[in-house]
């Protein structure tokens, strides 16, 4: 679907259909922030398009003895485990899985995977992702936490995401942490004056607010993500000029922030509103319908 000449692009139809046209290992970063399961329902997406053995062959090449059990036994085994404890986590994931799996079959060999998912699936989908591409592909679990809005008083009030990183081949995914926005020290009378100056390397614990409601980044998208996690993401791991996808995009954050840092995007998007929302906020893309 892209080269290295072609245009940032946006699409509306449906991922899957979408996925299928893009190119095997084509993409240094993937983020994914699709629907959070808050209903623990979700309508059955019935689908041919995964290629799960051309994924085995083409996507796990030179490591396959490291990710046993790939779309075989033991990925099966945790499945059904986790569908006999919870019989709607299915619902879900028969959803999501054909799309993750075709989302690693894009990734670069150097490449890194980002799913942003809220307490309900993290869980399920760390488990899952561990059996499916490899513990040893595993890099982190980052923790968005923030302090907005209504405040439970029947339990501990929930504001945090979760977002799991995995890279495609533990031994060469790109990483460059001096690329990234350093942040204040917490304690900054701990630290020298030279070290409070130049600010700290962020941990895996990432505090930043919602969008804001007033702010200049608003654009009415209700899941709207802020341009500040998206720009740590793309600042780690990827470089200028790489091709950034994302398939659940929404307003366009990662392709603001990909246009802004000198990326390349794709974004991908079955809703309407979405597309509205992206044609106002990135001018520079080419529009185009799947489906």
């Amino acid at each position: 679907m892209h080269d290295d000449r072609g245009p940032d692009r946006v699409v509306h139809g449906d991922n899957l259909e979408v996925l299928a046209t893009l190119d095997d290992r084509s993409f240094t970063l993937v983020y994914l922030d699709p629907p959070f399961n808050t209903g623990r329902k979700q309508r059955r997406h019935a689908s041919t398009a995964v290629r799960s053995a051309d994924v085995d062959a083409d996507s796990a090449r030179g490591r396959r003895e490291r990710v046993t059990g790939f779309r075989g036994s033991s990925y099966e085994r945790v499945r059904g485990d986790l569908l006999r404890f919870d019989d709607r986590f299915d619902d879900y994931w028969s959803f999501l899985e054909p799309r993750l799996l075709e989302a690693w079959r894009v990734l670069a060999d150097d490449g890194t995977l980002y799913l942003h998912l809220d307490y309900r699936e993290s869980h399920y989908a760390k488990v899952l992702l561990d059996a499916l591409f490899g513990r040893d592909s595993f890099l982190n679990e980052l923790v968005w936490a923030y302090d907005f809005g209504a405040k439970a008083k029947t339990r501990w009030p929930t504001k945090h995401d979760t977002i799991l990183v995995y890279v495609k081949d533990p031994d060469r995914y790109h990483f460059d942490s001096a690329a990234v926005d350093r942040e204040p020290y917490m304690a900054p009378g701990l630290v020298t004056p030279e070290q409070r100056e130049r600010g700290k390397l962020p941990t895996d614990v990432w505090w930043h607010t919602i969008v804001s409601p007033t702010g200049r980044e608003k654009t009415g998208y209700p899941t709207q993500k802020p341009e500040g996690i998206l720009r740590r993401i793309v600042q780690a791991s990827s470089r200028e000029g790489d091709w950034v996808l994302d398939f659940f995009a929404g307003s366009g954050t990662t392709g603001a922030v990909a246009a802004a840092l000198g990326r390349r995007y794709v974004l991908v998007d079955d809703n309407a509103t979405a597309i509205e929302v992206m044609r106002r906020r990135l001018p520079g893309a080419t529009f185009s319908a799947v489906g």
